[in-house]
């Protein structure tokens, strides 16, 4: 074992006082810390030596820094850089409250509306990185905090890309893009993915939220991922009849195969989930399907209108024509 897998509280790294051992990956241990010059609590996350002698995943953990390291929002957790350290580590703001894996599994299901309050914290959260020109490509409960208030933190940067870096690429398939119950259909097809699929991962999370269940099951990863090049998830209100209509709606563009068919922005998500009067929806009488969006009654009219009227135009022009 290495020094940082010996680390114990009351031990003491640089100017940090390790004080807990609170979480641990494949590739890192994390742990809370107090900061000696100032007092301020802090996570240290510390590479496990195996991955500090990989070139490919130190390069990855480097990225992840420097890509924390200008990041500066309330609902995106803070990384700390510009100081000297006598190894290579990570030091973090410290962010209290619960990971939604956490309040998923003690409370299963939650209510439609807490469900749509911690998806628009997390919009507003994609919405920054994305005009900072980073794709988060790993969301899933687990990468998400919530304060009492139901406040977020979107942490865990570690698959991120950002525009004009290089593509890394190494051995297991989905540590490198994503996480198999949420990762969209593009990454499966071993596409980079863009803000969009980042989109698509939250609407697998949102239907989680609702449901207690991911969008897609399987009986091994592979199959899940396979599931969602194949078929639609099942719709929401067949599993829950309480969940509005037009949440539904908002659902199906989040979670739709294609990219061109999904929200194009975090910011247009977020408009429709707080305007649900002005989601299309068929089953409230508002309009079909067109292009993978709705359309409202008064479009719904002038479609139909078009369909009949075009090929009475067309053999008017054609007579015309002819008369010439």
């Amino acid at each position: 074992m290495g020094y940082f897998e010996d680390l114990q509280p009351g031990s003491v790294l640089d100017h940090y006082r390790i004080d807990a051992k609170v979480a641990e990956s494949g590739m890192a241990s994390v742990f809370r810390a107090t900061d000696t010059k100032n007092g301020r609590t802090v996570a240290l996350k510390i590479p496990h030596s195996e991955m500090e002698a990989d070139p490919v995943l130190f390069e990855r953990f480097k990225r992840e820094e420097e890509i924390g390291t200008r990041l500066n929002h309330p609902n995106v957790m803070s990384v700390y850089g510009d100081e000297e350290r006598s190894r290579i580590y990570m030091v973090l703001e410290w962010c209290e409250g619960r990971l939604l894996r956490q309040i998923l599994s003690e409370e299963g299901k939650l209510t439609q509306e807490r469900s749509i309050r911690i998806t628009l914290g997390i919009l507003q959260a994609l919405e920054y990185i994305h005009k900072e020109g980073v794709v988060h490509r790993d969301l899933k409960p687990e990468n998400i905090m919530v304060s009492g208030e139901d406040q977020i933190k979107l942490i865990d940067f570690g698959i991120a890309s950002s525009e004009g870096s290089k593509r890394l690429t190494y051995a297991g398939f989905t540590q490198a893009i994503g996480t198999p119950d949420y990762i969209s259909p593009e990454q499966v097809k071993g596409q980079r993915g863009d803000q969009r699929s980042d989109v698509y991962s939250l609407g697998a999370m949102l239907y989680e939220m609702l449901t207690g269940d991911p969008p897609y099951t399987g009986s091994n990863p592979l199959a899940v991922m396979n599931e969602r090049l194949l078929h639609d998830p099942r719709p929401v209100r067949e599993l829950r009849k309480d969940v509005s209509p037009e949440l539904e709606e908002i659902l199906k563009r989040a979670l739709a195969m294609e990219p061109r068919n999904r929200y194009q922005t975090a910011s247009e998500m977020a408009w429709e989930l707080e305007h649900p009067e002005m989601v299309g929806v068929e089953e409230a009488g508002r309009g079909p399907v067109v292009g993978g969006f709705r359309l409202p009654a008064v479009r719904k009219l002038a479609l139909y209108a078009g369909l009949v009227l075009a090929p009475v135009l067309i053999f008017v022009l054609m007579v015309l024509l002819a008369k010439r």
